[in-house]
Parts: structure tokens; C-alpha cells; sequence
């Protein structure tokens, strides 16, 4: 290239000769003006074109803004020559974005490239698609990388790319990609003789299936075929040999894909494994002076070990392993330290007994020193998975002497930790509580709320641990510094059960106040909210000292804080109504016990890992939390912040309250007429069976819009505004709620809650947990995903919840009804009838008749309805009914769990008579009943609703 265009390779020069960086601003700028007029001018040659747009290319490479070159750029791409070619898909990739207007003009030219026998032009279009990636380029192209992908006369090389691409794209936008449907034919080429592009499509396989995991069953067998000719047989090429190791990336990827399925009961098949893991483990024994060689071994040999702790934790080939990773985590290596580490945390987590790893319990305790932060965060976990009834006490007190010099970035999660093996592993509900608050007052800001909340949980359904209690973090709060967790917690113990101790000398009703009074002027608004709760439970239960309580809540009648303010007043009045007590012991009754519940600290603890990353097959803890992997990942659903879970797109963390049914942090934490009767959301706010749906013209009308419009306005009053945007392909929906703060104060304790009539016909999670402050002026945005299981007949009804001056919750229903989920289908007249024959009326057959509204010139306005029906998701048929005025339309309903349901439609408008007549028949009477209400309703309105 440099020889062929002389000007590149003199501007390149130029610009590496210019000594300062003015001058190097100077020369580009005159050649961008340069290019800018030839390309103004036009007429220039494949050439010129080339060499200027490798110029504007060398320029963004420098770093500089280039608004040029674009449209030249797709000229090149539907050049003949591969040097115009190459430089034009060079140009897509760099200076295109994937919403990049100009992407639509390229499309064909890169399928025409996809399409061609010239597998150099398929490797160029396969790297711009996976470059770019956009959604329009995935939707597409995709069917095309698939083709490239399984077609028997495409070449190794792109059969790789394509792997590749597919992949790309499958991370980018999984719902376009039909993973499920292209199973057999992508598995298939893991038989392919090249090991090259058996390993990039065993990392496609490896990532789909994870998603799929039936679908893409069949590759379990491969896998274990395809291992045994490469390590027991050793069948591959000699180029494919690392350093005397047989391929290792793509031993390590089906090792790694045989974990996400459960042990084969083949007999055959366990034997296979047992040689192939066996031989790994052997070949691993002897170490070499050849690091390359090592690593490479070693990688295949952890991930081996991973398989066979997957297989049977109790076989000779994990004692075996054991051996071997006692080892390894004294070794002088970073990497083989923390890789060994990391196995026998595996090990741990899922081996019946734990006295093979409890002998090297003070290497893995010396391993929190060490010099790497990642083999001190493994030696964290394995310390977690090895824990148990008997070294609990050792472990818990080695953390907590290690938290107070350990990284901040350690910090929360060794907390966490702690916490969750002091509950399940407490000796005494004493030790429990000391070792708690001793961790409250060593690790100070990196406790997080969950662990106050637990605390508060245990004590309160524990009845004789109260008094105790009490006294001990009476006992803490005397030291001079206090942190504001341990401040919540006295709060809430002592309002709760400060009376069990009132008697005791040093434990006065007084001095509890002073103490506790003391630390809340170094507390946040929340935590001092929450001492005032406090106080006006000690109104009732000490009236000794009721005349300095109502003296606090006078001084804080004046502050500036809204919360605190309201909440003074209120108990000002409260505790000054005179010959009242009856009214004051009812509104501060003690708290009831908590149901139990699943503590929710665990679902804080294991998140899921990116989108791009592999899934765990296991996660950190012992036997029992890893017994059902099923059962675990349940309890890792976040059900709100409050209803989400995690799906298949989602990345869920723990709901910070769902285990303390009744406890309000925002207004009530510390009790004011909590009672715990009903169902409790995520924040403490009652909640009820059906929440109560907001009503209105403007509601119905914005609600009725959207069944056959993708986004509008759902829900909007003088605070708050509610968007929708929507797409749904099959029987997945994906809707995007914009929820905006209108006002010019912020809406704090922000809640999101669905509720579904139906969960077995319909399913509605949160991609991720929302916000809980939507700040003055600005937007907010939550994503849902949706599946169609079953016919459903009522619509998901979202709750919303804030606080802005006062309380607020707004429920309303979301525009997801059953014609979302239909696809339009084209059919021939004749295919139609015999269709609509064959069907028959009643009960597969639903019809009414109903008023529809004129234009004001007295027509039918057949453009909205043509609208109306087109966004309800069926395909008008033109020339099928004599009568123009007449609509006969067809769709398939998709469901996940009933399949697909064929529905064919007739409208019948009249003008003279302002009726209308819909016959909507179905293979499901219930679709038919169910289509034929959802579309009679907008059908009636439309010509109201929208002119």
C-alpha cells in the first residue's frame, strides 16, 4: 500500500516529521481541507477514494474528529478490487457506530459480500458485522453468519469468522439470534476435522448453551468424544500442539461445557471421562522447566478438577486432586496460588466432608496476607466454603483480626461473610449478637444495611436473646466513637426492649436517653428519623422521663429537614395529648415477630457475573447451599425491589429487605402501629393482594393506545410522568418504563413492584433493580422482560411507590395483552377460506357487534382502523373480501408453554347503521374469546381516541 500510493505514505511522513503539535494540527487540517473539496467535487476514481480515505483514517487514528469520508467509504465497499474493499470495510468499522445512519446503506453490499464463493470478501464482512454489531445489522444479517456457518463448502477459515460473528452478536442481542432452533445444525460442526474451528464453535456452544441448556443437550456427547480423541487418543495435527500440549483453550472450553449438565448415566460414557480426567491428572504430575508448558497444563488440569469434583465429589480422582491443589497453594506463583485456591474453594463447596482441606487451614489463613489482592480475595472464599460447625469460632475470629487491616475492596464483602457464617454457625444466639456488633463497630462504613436489618430480625423473634441484647449494645454505645449502623441498631433494640433493663443499675430510663441522644448529632437524617421513633416509644413505656422526650420532639419541630420535621410534630402531638395512654399504647405496640423468612444477606453476597462472562456452576459455600443448584438460584431472585428475578438478561443483587417483612427504614423503622399483618415489600410498605389500579379517562385512553402502539405516555399527573417503549418478538416481550420526576423535589424511597393474575400464563421480571431516588427534573429507567406462557386475560399492573412531601403509590396497567404476542401471516384467498372453514364457529368461533364513531365527514375512517389492527400484531389480507370496506386479517399467537395458535379475523364496518361486526376464529376457543374482547374495545374507539 505504501509503495502504491505515494501521497499516504508523504503525508504520514509529514506528520511524523512535525517537531511540535501545532505544526502536526496545521498539516492535517490543510489536507482535511484538501479531501473535502475532491470529495465536493467528485468524479474521482477507485484510487483516489482509497488513498483519501486512508488518509481521513490515519488522521481519527491520531485522535483528531473527522466529519468526512463516509459515503465514500460505502463506495469502496461495493468495489471489485479487495485493496478498495478492504479499505472501505476499514473505514465502516472505524468511523461507524453501531446506530450509524450510514450502516443501512452498506447492509446489502455486506450480504452480497456474505453471499459470494470468494471466501477473502466473506472474512471482510464477517469482521465489519462483528465490529459493528448493531441491532439492524444482527436482525439483518444473522440468518446469513448462520448459513456461512453450517454451509459444507464454506472454508475453515470462515466457518471460524462466522463462529465468531454469531457469537458477537448473540452477546450484543440474544433475541435475535434463534439459538434454540439452530441447536442441532451448530452442534453438528463440532465433529468438523479442523480443531480451529471446532474450538470457536465450542465457545459458541459454550455461551448458548448456558441459555439453553436442553436445547443444546446433544453437545454433551460430542464433547466427551471429541476429548477422548485429543487426550487419550491423541488425534490432532501438529500444529495444533501447545508447547506437547493437545490444543488447551479448547480442552479447557469442553471441560468447562460438560459442568453446566448433570453426570451422564451412561456407563460408557462415565467410563470415557474417568480415562480422560485421569490421564489430564497424570500428565500433570511431573512438572517442567518450560513455563509455557506448565501454564498451559496447568490450566487444563484445574478446569479438569473442576469436572471431576462436578462428576462425584467422593471419587479417588478428587482425592487425588486434593494432593495436588495442597500443593499448589504454596506455590512460589501467583497465578498457581490463586488457581489453587480458587479449585479448592469448588471442592469445598461441594465435597461431603472437609477434613482433606482442613488440614491446610493456617496456609489458606496465612493466604489472606498475601501480597496479591486476588489470591487474598480466593483465600476469602475458601475460607467462607470451608467453614462449618467446628472451626466457625476459629474462622470468624481470624476474620475479624484480618478486617481491621484488610483492603477497602475487601472490606464489604468479608463483612457480608461474616455475618452469614456467624448466623448459620452460631454455638449461641450470645455469640452471635457480640460477634455482630463487635463487626458493626470494627469494619464502620463498609457494613451494609442487610446486616443491621438481620441483627434486628434475629433479636426480635428471639425472645430470651431481648434483654441481652439490649444490655450489650447499651454497653457499646458508652464508647466514645459509635458508627451510625451500631446507632441504628441500639435505636431499634433499645426502643424495642430498653424496658427489660430500665431496673439494672447504670441501664436508667435516663441514661439509656442520654446515651443514645448523645451519639444522634453525628447521625444522618434516616438514623436520626428512626431515634425518634424510638423516643416515642419510651413516651409510653417511660413516663419518667416523657417531659425531656417531648422537649426533643419540640426542638425538632423547627428543623429544615421535611422528614424529620413532620415526624416531630406528629409525635409532638402524640405524645402531648393529655389522658390519652390508650391511644399511645396502641399506636406504639411492640413489634411482632417476623415470619421466616430466608435471610437475604446470601443474595447480596453472590451476584451473577457479566453478560460476556461464563456462569458458575457452583457458588461459594458449603455442600448444603450447592446440594440443588436449582433451589440456590431461586433464592437469588430478586423479587421486587420487589418483583424482578433474574432471568436470562438480567444481573440480579439481594433485595435488602424482602427477609424483614414489617420493618420500614424510611418512615417507620422503629415502630409506629406496625402490626405485620399483610404482605411487606422490599422497603417495608404494606402491600395488597391486588393493588388498587388508577382510574381515569386519560388512564384508559393512554392504556388503550398502547395495546396497539409501541411507546407512548402511560401514566402522567403533576409529579410524575410514566413512558413505555416496547418490542416483542415470539413470545418474549421487552418493555422500557421511563418514569420522570416532574417537580422540582426529589422522589426518595423510589419502589417498583408488578403484580401478575396469573404467573404459570404470564411472566414479568426487572432486568435489573431500580433506582430508590428519582432526583428533581429527571428520568428514571427500568427495564422488564416478558414471556407469554399460557392464554392470559388481564394485564400486569405495575406499582409505584415515593416519597415527595408525603407518601405517594400509583398503580397502573401495563399495555401487555395477548395480540402483543401474535405474529402477522400472510395467506393466499384460497388458504384463508379453507382455513376459516376448517376452524368452524362456535366454540372456536367469538363474535360481536358494536358502535363505531364517523369522521366528521360522516365516513368510516378505515386508515386508523387499518392502523389500529396493524398494531395489534395481524396481517391485513388485501383482495381477500369483495367488500373494500372490510378487513380479514390472520396471525399465529406464540406461547412458551402452549405452543403456537392460529387466529384468523373479519371486520365488518357499516356506515349507515355506525355498527361493526368482529369474528375472530382460533384453533383455542379461549384465544378466540380473549382476541376478540382485546381488539373490540380499541376498534370502538379508534377514530375517538386518536383524531
Amino acid at each position: 500500500m505504501a509503495t502504491n500510493m505515494r501521497g499516504l505514505t508523504q503525508f504520514i511522513a509529514d506528520i511524523r516529521g512535525a517537531r511540535v503539535r501545532d505544526l502536526e494540527e496545521k498539516r492535517i487540517n490543510k489536507e482535511m481541507a484538501n479531501i473535502r473539496k475532491k470529495f465536493k467535487d467528485g468524479n474521482l476514481d477507485g484510487y483516489q477514494k482509497k488513498k483519501y480515505v486512508a488518509k481521513v483514517l490515519y488522521a481519527y487514528i491520531l485522535g483528531y474528529k473527522v466529519d468526512v469520508g463516509h459515503m465514500e467509504a460505502v463506495n469502496l465497499i461495493s468495489s471489485h478490487k479487495y485493496s478498495e474493499k478492504q479499505i472501505g470495510y476499514l473505514a465502516v468499522t472505524l468511523l461507524m457506530h453501531e446506530n450509524s445512519d450510514f450502516l443501512r446503506l452498506v447492509i446489502n453490499s455486506i450480504r452480497k459480500d456474505l453471499d459470494e464463493n470468494n471466501e477473502i470478501n466473506n472474512c471482510l464482512a464477517l469482521h465489519a458485522i462483528a465490529n459493528v454489531g448493531g441491532q439492524e445489522m444482527a436482525e439483518a444479517l444473522a440468518e446469513d453468519v448462520h448459513r456461512l456457518l453450517i454451509s459444507p463448502t464454506s472454508q475453515s477459515m470462515v466457518k471460524k469468522k462466522a463462529a465468531l460473528t454469531l457469537l458477537r452478536l448473540y452477546r450484543k442481542h440474544p433475541d435475535v439470534i434463534p439459538a434454540p432452533e439452530w441447536a442441532l445444525r451448530i452442534v453438528s460442526i463440532m465433529d468438523d476435522p479442523d480443531l480451529g474451528v471446532v474450538l470457536c464453535v465450542a465457545t459458541l456452544v459454550l455461551t448458548l448453551a448456558q441459555d439453553h441448556l436442553d436445547a443444546y443437550a446433544v453437545c454433551y456427547l460430542k464433547a466427551v468424544d471429541r476429548l477422548n480423541r485429543l487426550v487419550v487418543e491423541n488425534e490432532y495435527l501438529a500444529s495444533y500442539s501447545y508447547y506437547k500440549v493437545p490444543s488447551p483453550w479448547l480442552q479447557v472450553k469442553l471441560l468447562r461445557l460438560l459442568q453446566y449438565y448433570p453426570p451422564s448415566e451412561d456407563p460408557a460414557i462415565r467410563t470415557t471421562l474417568h480415562q480422560v480426567l485421569e490421564t489430564i491428572m497424570n500428565a500433570s504430575a511431573e512438572t517442567s522447566r518450560n513455563m509455557q508448558h506448565n501454564n498451559a497444563q496447568r490450566a487444563v488440569l484445574f478446569e479438569a478438577i473442576g469436572l471431576a469434583i462436578h462428576l462425584d465429589p467422593g471419587s479417588p480422582l478428587v482425592h487425588t486432586a486434593a494432593v495436588l491443589l495442597a500443593r499448589f497453594i504454596s506455590s512460589k506463583e501467583t497465578n498457581v496460588r490463586y488457581l489453587g485456591l480458587d479449585t479448592l474453594a469448588h471442592l469445598a463447596a461441594r465435597a461431603e466432608t472437609l477434613d482433606a482441606i482442613k488440614k491446610h487451614q493456617a496456609t489458606v489463613t496465612n493466604s489472606l496476607r498475601d501480597r496479591d489482592i486476588s489470591v487474598r480475595r480466593r483465600a476469602l472464599d475458601l475460607l467462607y466454603s470451608m467453614c462449618d460447625v467446628d472451626n466457625s469460632e476459629v474462622i470468624v475470629g481470624e476474620l475479624l483480626q484480618y478486617l481491621k487491616i484488610a483492603d477497602y475492596g475487601l472490606r464489604e464483602e468479608m463483612v457480608l461473610k461474616i455475618a452469614i457464617l456467624t448466623e448459620k454457625y452460631a454455638s449461641s444466639y450470645r455469640w452471635y449478637v457480640d460477634t455482630i456488633l463487635e463487626l458493626l463497630s470494627a469494619a464502620g462504613d463498609h457494613v451494609s444495611d442487610e446486616v443491621w436489618y438481620r441483627v434486628v430480625q434475629i433479636v426480635t423473634n428471639t425472645e430470651d436473646l431481648q434483654a441481652y441484647a439490649a444490655r450489650v449494645v447499651f454497653e457499646r454505645l458508652r464508647s466514645p466513637v459509635a458508627h451510625e449502623s451500631l446507632v441504628k441498631v441500639g435505636g431499634y433494640i433499645l426502643g424495642e426492649y430498653g424496658h427489660l433493663i430500665a431496673n439494672e443499675t447504670g441501664y436508667s430510663p435516663i441514661d439509656q436517653l442520654q446515651i443514645l441522644h448523645a451519639k444522634s448529632q453525628f447521625c444522618a437524617a434516616p438514623t436520626r428519623a428512626l431515634l425518634l421513633s424510638t423516643y416515642i416509644k419510651w413516651v409510653n413505656v417511660f413516663p419518667e422521663i416523657k417531659p425531656q422526650l417531648i422537649n426533643i420532639f419540640e426542638r425538632y419541630r423547627h428543623v429544615l429537614d421535611s422528614e424529620l420535621q413532620q415526624r416531630a410534630c406528629e409525635f409532638y402531638a402524640l405524645a402531648s395529648r393529655p389522658d390519652d395512654d390508650e391511644l399511645l399504647q396502641n399506636v406504639c405496640e411492640e413489634i411482632p415477630p417476623f415470619p421466616p423468612r430466608e435471610s437475604t444477606l446470601l443474595g447480596r453476597l453472590n451476584k451473577k457475573h457479566g453478560a460476556t462472562e461464563d456462569k458458575r456452576t457452583w457458588v461459594h459455600g458449603g455442600r448444603e447451599v450447592n446440594a440443588d443448584r436449582e433451589a440456590t438460584t431461586s433464592k437469588l431472585k430478586v423479587h421486587g425491589n420487589g418483583s424482578a428475578t433474574a432471568a436470562a438478561s438480567g444481573a440480579a443483587e439481594g433485595d435488602i429487605m424482602s427477609s424483614l417483612a414489617g420493618l420500614d427504614i424510611s418512615g417507620t423503622s422503629n415502630g409506629v402501629a406496625v402490626n405485620g399483618a399483610g404482605e411487606v415489600e422490599s422497603n417495608g410498605i404494606p402491600k395488597a393482594t391486588v393493588p388498587h389500579v388508577a382510574v381515569g379517562p386519560s388512564v384508559d385512553r393512554w392504556f388503550e393506545k398502547l395495546t396497539y402502539n409501541g411507546d407512548g405516555v402511560l401514566y402522567e399527573d403533576v409529579q410524575i410522568q410514566v413512558g413505555i417503549k416496547s418490542r416483542y418478538q415470539g413470545y418474549i416481550g421487552q418493555l422500557a418504563v421511563y418514569m420522570g420526576n416532574k417537580i422540582s423535589a426529589p422522589f426518595t424511597s423510589f419502589t417498583t413492584s408488578i403484580h401478575v393474575d396469573d404467573p404459570e400464563a404470564l411472566s414479568v421480571t426487572f432486568a435489573k433493580m431500580p433506582s430508590t431516588m428519582v432526583a428533581a427534573r429527571t428520568q428514571s429507567q427500568q427495564i422488564l422482560h416478558v414471556e407469554c406462557k399460557k392464554v392470559f386475560k388481564t394485564a400486569p399492573i405495575l406499582t409505584i411507590s415515593f416519597l415527595a412531601g408525603a407518601h405517594q403509590t400509583i398503580a397502573v396497567r401495563l399495555p401487555v395483552v395477548m395480540t402483543k404476542f401474535m405474529e402477522p401471516v400472510s395467506l393466499a384467498a384460497a388458504d384463508f377460506f379453507e382455513r376459516w372453514k376448517l376452524i368452524g364457529g362456535p366454540p372456536r368461533e367469538a363474535q360481536s357487534v358494536f358502535t363505531i364513531p364517523l369522521t366528521a365527514a360522516g365516513q368510516l375512517d378505515l386508515e386508523r382502523y387499518q392502523m389500529v389492527i396493524a398494531g395489534q400484531r395481524f396481517k391485513i389480507l388485501p383482495d381477500v373480501d369483495p367488500n373494500p370496506n372490510n378487513f380479514v386479517c390472520a396471525g399465529v399467537l406464540h406461547m412458551s408453554g402452549d405452543g403456537k395458535v392460529g387466529c384468523l379475523m373479519r371486520l365488518e364496518p357499516n356506515k349507515e347503521a355506525k355498527l361493526c361486526r368482529i369474528t375472530v376464529r382460533s384453533t383455542s376457543e379461549e384465544v378466540a374469546g380473549e382476541v376478540q374482547k382485546l381488539l373490540q374495545k380499541p376498534l370502538g374507539t379508534a377514530a375517538a381516541s386518536l383524531s
